[in-house]
């Protein structure tokens, strides 16, 4: 999973700061991700200053935020959870929230998820994750006769 292009280049703006984390996390289901977050400071509420940069504390103080809000939000889920939470930027609002007390942040969110391990594969929880497979939930063309009409001295086609 991963940002557009123009997407990120759209977010990068001036006299701004730019906040980058990662973080490497293992699932409940065993696959182990690396996630990349991203983040810019926005001006605090009646602020007239041109610039809103934080300082280098600050910066690492978020940073430690962000990793440790990744790696508790990842690894109490499954990958089919993660994902449901990562299409709508929870955690990325979450974490927006989490450092607001730091310094305001704008755009917060997950940049790209890497599979980095997946778990070796079990035909039996493949089978418990989609059923027996024994009914069949398909439905019938309702025809008798055959699909395809042979004719004597064409080679088998018509």
């Amino acid at each position: 999973m991963d940002l557009t292009r123009d997407k990120l280049c759209s977010l990068i703006k001036k006299w701004v700061t730019l906040i980058e984390a990662n973080v490497d996390v293992k699932t409940t289901d065993g696959y182990t991700l690396r996630m990349f977050c991203i983040a810019f400071t926005t001006k605090m509420p009646g602020q007239t200053k041109k610039t809103c940069y934080a300082q280098s504390a600050q910066v690492r103080n978020i940073r430690k935020k962000m990793v440790e809000i990744m790696t508790e939000e990842a690894s109490s889920e499954d990958l089919k959870g993660l994902m449901q939470k990562l299409i709508p930027n929870a955690i990325g609002e979450k974490i927006a929230t989490a450092t607001s007390s730091i310094f305001p942040l704008r755009d917060c969110m997950i940049r790209k998820v890497k599979m980095l391990k997946k778990p070796k594969f079990d035909i039996v929880k493949l089978m418990e994750m989609h059923g027996d497979g024994l009914e069949d939930a398909g439905k019938g063309l309702g025809r008798d006769e055959p699909a395809v009409e042979v004719m004597k001295g064409s080679g088998g086609r018509l």
